[in-house]
């Protein structure tokens, strides 16, 4: 398979390109796709995430066709929700919405659920879901209030971000923590291996370059 075919990342997060980047991958492009991601009604979170992975990577691949590149390019695509049971948290907007899920999870286990798409040029579809188990110390007033003032829950699944001052919170974990942040590596590797995409042979055009 050529090493000059092109990977396509269904999203604009700079998290997920950080990742990618940390595996030693450059995404060639980035597609945001936007989507509806609501969840269905008594939809599990392992359904959801794997139902919106897909969603996005198809709605790239759409964008691509119309393109004319879609031939050459691998399209990954992912979707990641905390969950306490089968309740979903959200993304928050407004500061009492994150404050009401930050108590939720205080001194409590939650998962964290990330559903991974990816395409290939010749158009076979593969799909990973990678599950984490968080559980948060019994937050404080202050720092629960010092969090919220932060700013750094903005937009975040669950209303935290792990890899900043919320990892402070995380007593214990179990699984990917790269999951956690919104893209895990072992699973994301594995597919693009598995399809043929050289993940190795960008870590040594890498090491060439410096």
């Amino acid at each position: 398979m050529s090493v000059f075919q092109k990977l396509v990342l269904a999203s604009g997060s700079p998290r997920r390109v950080a990742l990618l980047q940390q595996a030693g991958i450059e995404p060639d492009r980035l597609v945001p796709a936007d989507i509806d991601e609501s969840a269905l009604r008594a939809e599990h979170p392992r359904s959801l995430v794997r139902r919106l992975s897909r969603q996005k990577a198809e709605k790239a691949l759409e964008i691509l066709k119309t393109e004319g590149q879609a031939s050459d390019s691998f399209v990954i695509a992912a979707d990641t929700v905390v969950s306490v049971g089968r309740r979903i948290l959200p993304k928050p907007d407004l500061v009492d919405e994150a404050s009401n899920m930050l108590r939720l999870l205080s001194g409590r286990s939650h998962r964290v659920y990330s559903g991974l798409c990816l395409i290939s040029p010749a158009g076979k579809v593969r799909q990973k879901v990678c599950e984490t188990r968080v559980r948060f110390k019994r937050l404080s007033r202050d720092e629960l209030e010092s969090y919220l003032a932060s700013g750094e829950w903005r937009g975040k699944a669950g209303g935290y971000a792990i890899q900043g001052l919320a990892g402070t919170f995380v007593v214990k974990l179990v699984g990917s923590y790269t999951n956690v942040v919104g893209l895990p590596l072992y699973e994301t590797v594995s597919l693009l291996n598995g399809e043929g995409y050289p993940v190795q042979f960008k870590w040594l055009s890498g090491a060439q370059a410096t």
